[in-house]
């Protein structure tokens, strides 16, 4: 079986969604969605994500994550939220196009394990 192409402009619905949104432009799907996202509970594997192939532990609060699919370029957004944990914060120390590195921080400026989430908005390669 061969695949095939399907071009369009716009994605509807036949009317089961109440409300005045019933269609979507696809620039809009391709441009504004995020293309990658896990959630992580104190250590470098996701308990749940998207387009997240793997976790490694580099140390205490140190973490990179490995993508399914490569981003187009190192310019992506990547907001990172901890969990639950008014002490820390996450912090991007390096991005690639196949991989993204955090870190917990501590108000000590010390590295710290700690649940979080994240978030990749780019452009996939």
């Amino acid at each position: 079986m061969a695949n095939g192409t399907i071009a369009f402009d716009t994605l509807s619905t036949s009317g089961q969604i109440s409300g005045t949104a019933r269609s979507i432009d696809t620039d809009y799907l391709l441009n504004g969605s995020a293309k990658v996202w896990h959630q992580s509970s104190n250590a470098a594997v996701p308990a749940d994500s998207f387009n997240v192939s793997g976790g490694t532990d580099n140390g205490t609060g140190d973490y990179s994550y490995a993508f399914s699919n490569s981003i187009a370029n190192t310019n992506y957004s990547t907001p990172h939220i901890p969990a639950a944990d008014t002490s820390a914060f996450m912090n991007n120390i390096s991005r690639a196009t196949g991989t993204m590195r955090v870190t917990g921080i501590n108000h000590a400026n010390s590295g710290t394990d700690m649940a979080n989430s994240g978030t990749v908005f780019g452009d996939l390669a």
